[in-house]
């Protein structure tokens, strides 16, 4: 790869925080100019280059652990400059005992190159006193809360788009997956085709991680977010979805090794798979109106917070919403299955196909435990 081409990141930053983080630098470096009334504060400006982040939660964490930083650097530095005096040599030994403290008291690496910069700058921007010292401490308190409040104060970042509009697409990935274990027992199948929709069932396992983490990031950006409100509940409900899913992924990779592992020609000849393949494209229809409905609120519409109960059980309808599982309409599934006849031949693969449906109609109605 091109080594210039790594300077550039895959995602651009929102225009909105790189405005609050220029209005936090301008408005951090005017409040201590009022305040301390001395030098240019540079702590200050760079506090709010760094403490503006995608969420207030990042924010606060980024803000502590700067004034952490630069708390310890500064007395270092103030105690080592009166103990030695002013040397080139007296700043390198800042520097190395900074790496040494931040390693001994476990810093994070922000607070951790924080005291060594710290130490180093107030050893070289000027004569340091005690007054000095305090002020550089104090530049960058005011600095990380002024960053802070504006990161607050102007449109608090809300991440739950991204999440949102993930877990609905996985909930349509893994419709298709078992739509498409539907298909390959209705027109059965080879081994070939089915270890090609085993590899696609797996992929789902990676992602169902992407969600995860979009979920996670969501998580981050309403905490301390007074925009939290309705967001939260929907939040929630989504990570509930996400834990359905993550079984439901399971499941679907499971029945899909199956039939690759022990399909035969004849298979398909058995009327009970047959009705098998006829429920599963009933889940796969459970799983499409499931994410029809986790994505309304992302589009302005009810979404699975106010649906309200679905059609009949013979309309195709989404999953159930049974003990606070936070599904809200039946599922297609209704009535067992019974076999009249077990197959001679395949009748572990069909026992098994049977428990796996069972298994996933309690997961879509929320009884699984």
């Amino acid at each position: 790869m091109n080594p210039v081409a790594r300077l550039r990141s895959s995602s651009r930053t929102p225009l909105l925080q790189v405005v609050k983080t220029a209005v936090a630098v301008v408005a951090a470096v005017l409040l201590c100019q009022v305040v301390i009334n001395g030098p240019f504060p540079t702590f200050a400006a760079i506090a709010a280059l760094l403490v503006v982040q995608p969420s207030i939660n990042q924010s606060f964490v980024k803000g502590l652990e700067r004034s952490a930083g630069v708390v310890l650097g500064v007395l270092l530095a103030t105690g080592l400059h009166f103990l030695l005096g002013d040397s080139v040599w007296v700043v390198l030994l800042v520097i190395v005992v900074a790496i040494l403290i931040a390693w001994a008291l476990r810093l994070t690496p922000t607070s951790a190159t924080q005291v060594g910069i710290s130490g180093m700058l107030v050893l070289t921007a000027g004569v340091v006193t005690p007054n000095y010292s305090a002020d550089r401490i104090l530049e960058t308190v005011l600095g990380a809360a002024v960053a802070l409040v504006v990161n607050a104060v102007i449109v608090p970042p809300v991440l739950l788009r991204p999440a949102h509009l993930a877990v609905a697409r996985l909930a349509r990935d893994t419709a298709v997956a078992f739509e498409r274990v539907a298909i390959g027992l209705t027109e059965g199948w080879d081994h070939d085709r089915w270890h090609d929709a085993l590899v696609r069932a797996r992929a789902l396992r990676q992602q169902h991680a992407k969600a995860e983490a979009a979920l996670t990031s969501a998580q981050e950006s309403l905490t301390m977010n007074p925009r939290g409100g309705r967001h939260r509940t929907i939040l929630e409900r989504d990570v509930v979805v996400a834990e359905h899913l993550r079984v439901l992924v399971t499941r679907v990779t499971g029945m899909t090794r199956a039939i690759r592992d022990n399909t035969a020609p004849d298979l398909r000849a058995d009327p009970m798979v047959g009705r098998i393949a006829t429920e599963v494209a009933r889940i796969g229809a459970d799983l499409r109106a499931l994410g029809a409905r986790v994505e309304a609120p992302a589009n302005g519409g009810p979404g699975v917070l106010d649906a309200g109960p679905g059609p009949g059980p013979d309309a195709g309808a989404g999953p159930g919403s049974g003990s606070g599982s936070g599904l809200d309409a039946e599922p297609a599934l209704t009535a067992p299955l019974e076999v009249i006849r077990p197959n001679s031949r395949h009748w572990i693969l069909i026992g098994a196909l049977l428990e796996d449906i069972r298994r996933v109609r309690e997961e879509l109605l929320g009884e699984d435990d």
